[in-house]
């Protein structure tokens, strides 16, 4: 059975830790290296989190039978709800961790009047996307943000109605 445990303060270091672990494991390969690790200190490092949380994001782990799996983080934007993150450990990857994750994002956003959530997505990471159709998201727009150094993010916004 999924479940969710909520991060706080003393669990910043330990999501900061799993992120960076699965960001890698998956980014490096579509981003390079390079990229990845600044993309990792900008959005995971724990200052990075710590000030996020600050602003309103609401970050929980996934747990299966007890096992932190993975994370997300959300929070309102612009009327909806914006997944900014959603990272499922490749091991506990294929057991409905990521739908039973969108399931309880959505009756949050629905509690929170909000009748959509929407994400960016790298257009080169087409397992994420597939994933992201099968949970009920369309592509609504493409976008290409810079991030610095020269990078840019080079993202499908997908969007699902509730």
């Amino acid at each position: 059975m999924t479940k969710f445990e909520k991060v706080n303060d003393s669990t910043i270091e330990e999501l900061s830790a799993l992120a960076t672990a699965i960001v890698r494991e998956h980014y490096d390969p579509i981003l390079g290296t390079e990229q990845n690790d600044y993309m990792i200190e900008k959005f995971q490092s724990p200052e990075a989190i710590r000030e996020q949380l600050e602003n309103g994001y609401n970050y929980f782990f996934v747990l299966h039978n007890g096992e932190r799996a993975g994370f997300f983080g959300y929070y309102p934007r612009s009327g909806k709800t914006y997944l900014s993150k959603l990272y499922i450990e490749k091991s506990f990857r294929r057991k409905h961790l990521a739908s039973d994750s969108m399931e309880f994002i959505s009756r949050r956003t629905a509690e929170a009047g909000m009748d959509s959530i929407f994400l960016n997505v790298n257009r080169y990471n087409y397992g994420s996307i597939a994933a992201y159709e099968k949970l009920g998201f369309k592509k609504i727009a493409t976008e290409d943000n810079p991030i610095g150094r020269g990078y840019y993010m080079n993202d499908y916004v997908m969007e699902k109605k509730i």
